[in-house]
Protein backbone atom coordinates (compact mmCIF):
# COMPACT_ATOMS: atom_id res chain seq x y z
CA UNK A 1 0.00 0.00 0.00
CA UNK A 2 3.00 2.30 1.10
CA UNK A 3 4.75 1.21 -2.61
CA UNK A 4 1.39 2.75 -4.38
CA UNK A 5 0.99 5.50 -2.12
CA UNK A 6 4.78 6.78 -3.38
CA UNK A 7 3.77 6.11 -6.58
CA UNK A 8 1.00 8.01 -7.25
CA UNK A 9 2.72 10.86 -5.25
CA UNK A 10 5.74 10.58 -7.47
CA UNK A 11 3.11 10.78 -10.60
CA UNK A 12 0.89 13.75 -9.62
CA UNK A 13 4.20 15.46 -8.36
CA UNK A 14 5.85 14.98 -11.61
CA UNK A 15 2.67 16.01 -14.02
CA UNK A 16 2.37 19.15 -11.31
CA UNK A 17 6.07 19.93 -11.83
CA UNK A 18 5.44 19.26 -15.74
CA UNK A 19 2.18 21.52 -16.07
CA UNK A 20 2.90 24.64 -13.85
CA UNK A 21 4.62 28.24 -15.13
CA UNK A 22 6.04 29.03 -12.04
CA UNK A 23 9.72 27.44 -12.06
CA UNK A 24 9.80 27.91 -8.07
CA UNK A 25 6.41 25.63 -7.95
CA UNK A 26 7.92 23.33 -10.71
CA UNK A 27 11.09 22.77 -8.59
CA UNK A 28 9.94 22.04 -5.63
CA UNK A 29 7.15 19.61 -7.01
CA UNK A 30 10.49 17.96 -8.19
CA UNK A 31 11.25 17.82 -4.73
CA UNK A 32 8.30 15.47 -3.65
CA UNK A 33 9.06 13.35 -7.18
CA UNK A 34 12.68 12.78 -5.93
CA UNK A 35 11.57 11.90 -2.54
CA UNK A 36 8.51 9.76 -3.47
CA UNK A 37 11.19 7.76 -5.62
CA UNK A 38 13.90 7.33 -3.23
CA UNK A 39 10.91 5.99 -1.00
CA UNK A 40 9.96 3.52 -4.07
CA UNK A 41 13.97 2.48 -3.83
CA UNK A 42 13.69 2.19 0.11
CA UNK A 43 10.24 -0.26 -0.20
CA UNK A 44 12.82 -2.31 -2.79
CA UNK A 45 15.30 -3.00 -0.92
CA UNK A 46 17.88 -0.96 -2.35
CA UNK A 47 19.16 1.36 -0.17
CA UNK A 48 21.98 2.60 -1.80
CA UNK A 49 20.05 3.49 -4.54
CA UNK A 50 18.02 5.58 -2.29
CA UNK A 51 21.03 6.73 -0.82
CA UNK A 52 22.34 7.92 -3.57
CA UNK A 53 19.21 9.41 -4.94
CA UNK A 54 18.75 11.17 -1.82
CA UNK A 55 22.41 12.63 -1.27
CA UNK A 56 23.07 13.59 -5.29
CA UNK A 57 19.76 14.47 -6.94
CA UNK A 58 17.79 16.07 -3.47
CA UNK A 59 20.71 16.91 -1.74
CA UNK A 60 23.08 18.35 -4.17
CA UNK A 61 21.20 18.72 -8.04
CA UNK A 62 17.91 19.78 -6.74
CA UNK A 63 19.12 22.54 -4.49
CA UNK A 64 21.70 23.62 -6.74
CA UNK A 65 18.30 24.18 -9.39
CA UNK A 66 16.23 25.77 -6.69
CA UNK A 67 18.70 28.45 -5.73
CA UNK A 68 19.50 29.26 -9.64
CA UNK A 69 15.56 29.75 -9.62
CA UNK A 70 15.27 31.90 -6.76
CA UNK A 71 19.18 33.88 -7.35
CA UNK A 72 17.56 34.61 -11.03
CA UNK A 73 14.00 34.80 -10.71
CA UNK A 74 13.56 38.20 -11.57
CA UNK A 75 14.91 39.95 -14.43
CA UNK A 76 13.54 43.32 -14.87
CA UNK A 77 11.60 42.98 -12.50
CA UNK A 78 9.45 40.04 -13.70
CA UNK A 79 9.15 37.02 -13.30
CA UNK A 80 10.85 34.21 -14.79
CA UNK A 81 7.79 32.13 -16.08
CA UNK A 82 8.44 29.17 -18.23
CA UNK A 83 6.37 29.15 -22.05
CA UNK A 84 4.68 25.89 -22.46
CA UNK A 85 4.67 25.58 -26.45
CA UNK A 86 3.98 22.43 -28.18
CA UNK A 87 1.70 21.40 -25.37
CA UNK A 88 -0.48 19.38 -28.00
CA UNK A 89 2.81 17.20 -29.86
CA UNK A 90 3.89 16.99 -25.73
CA UNK A 91 0.71 15.35 -24.98
CA UNK A 92 0.28 13.13 -27.71
CA UNK A 93 3.72 11.85 -27.11
CA UNK A 94 3.29 11.45 -23.42
CA UNK A 95 0.14 9.54 -24.25
CA UNK A 96 2.00 7.43 -26.67
CA UNK A 97 5.12 6.82 -24.24
CA UNK A 98 2.50 5.33 -21.39
CA UNK A 99 0.32 3.30 -23.63
CA UNK A 100 3.87 1.83 -24.39
CA UNK A 101 5.20 1.69 -21.04
CA UNK A 102 1.29 -0.04 -19.92
CA UNK A 103 1.75 -2.33 -23.01
CA UNK A 104 5.55 -3.58 -21.89
CA UNK A 105 4.47 -4.13 -18.54
CA UNK A 106 1.34 -6.02 -19.28
CA UNK A 107 3.24 -8.46 -21.76
CA UNK A 108 6.10 -8.50 -19.57
CA UNK A 109 5.12 -11.80 -17.79
CA UNK A 110 6.26 -10.52 -14.03
CA UNK A 111 5.09 -13.76 -12.06
CA UNK A 112 7.95 -16.06 -14.17
CA UNK A 113 10.25 -13.69 -12.07
CA UNK A 114 12.29 -16.30 -10.07
CA UNK A 115 11.46 -14.90 -6.56
CA UNK A 116 8.38 -14.34 -7.26
CA UNK A 117 7.87 -18.40 -8.35
CA UNK A 118 9.27 -19.48 -5.02
CA UNK A 119 7.35 -16.87 -2.95
CA UNK A 120 10.32 -16.20 -0.81
CA UNK A 121 10.08 -12.35 0.32
CA UNK A 122 13.27 -12.22 1.22
CA UNK A 123 15.36 -10.95 -1.90
CA UNK A 124 18.31 -9.91 0.01
CA UNK A 125 18.60 -13.26 1.43
CA UNK A 126 20.45 -13.02 4.63
CA UNK A 127 21.86 -9.41 3.93
CA UNK A 128 20.39 -6.87 5.52
CA UNK A 129 21.75 -4.02 3.16
CA UNK A 130 23.24 -4.20 -0.42
CA UNK A 131 25.85 -0.74 0.82
CA UNK A 132 28.72 -3.38 1.61
CA UNK A 133 28.52 -5.66 -1.15
CA UNK A 134 28.36 -2.85 -3.47
CA UNK A 135 31.23 -1.39 -1.47
CA UNK A 136 33.44 -4.58 -2.13
CA UNK A 137 32.18 -4.62 -5.58
CA UNK A 138 33.70 -1.65 -6.66
CA UNK A 139 37.02 -1.89 -4.65
CA UNK A 140 37.59 -5.31 -5.79
CA UNK A 141 36.07 -6.21 -8.97
CA UNK A 142 35.42 -3.24 -10.46
CA UNK A 143 38.09 -0.90 -9.35
CA UNK A 144 39.60 0.12 -12.85
CA UNK A 145 36.21 1.53 -13.55
CA UNK A 146 35.17 2.72 -11.21
CA UNK A 147 38.51 5.13 -10.91
CA UNK A 148 38.02 5.95 -14.84
CA UNK A 149 34.79 6.93 -14.27
CA UNK A 150 35.43 8.99 -11.26
CA UNK A 151 39.20 10.87 -13.47
CA UNK A 152 36.49 11.22 -16.38
CA UNK A 153 33.88 13.45 -14.00
CA UNK A 154 37.03 15.13 -12.67
CA UNK A 155 37.61 16.25 -16.21
CA UNK A 156 34.25 17.46 -16.64
CA UNK A 157 34.37 19.24 -13.37
CA UNK A 158 37.34 21.01 -14.32
CA UNK A 159 36.14 21.47 -18.12
CA UNK A 160 33.12 23.19 -16.95
CA UNK A 161 34.91 25.74 -14.69
CA UNK A 162 36.97 26.27 -17.47
CA UNK A 163 34.34 27.02 -19.81
CA UNK A 164 32.59 29.32 -16.96
CA UNK A 165 34.97 31.36 -16.37
CA UNK A 166 34.84 35.17 -17.30
CA UNK A 167 37.86 35.16 -20.21
CA UNK A 168 37.58 38.95 -20.93
CA UNK A 169 38.84 40.12 -17.36
CA UNK A 170 42.37 37.78 -18.00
Amino acid sequence: MLFYIFALLAVLSGAYMVLTRNLLYAGFSLLVTLLSVAGIYVLLFADFVAVTQLMVYVGGVLVLILFGIMLSSRVHDQSVLSESVNKVWGTVITFLILVGLCHTILNANLSSLPWLQTGNTAVLGLRESTVQAIGVKLMTDFVVPFEVVSLLLLIALMGAAYIATDKTRT
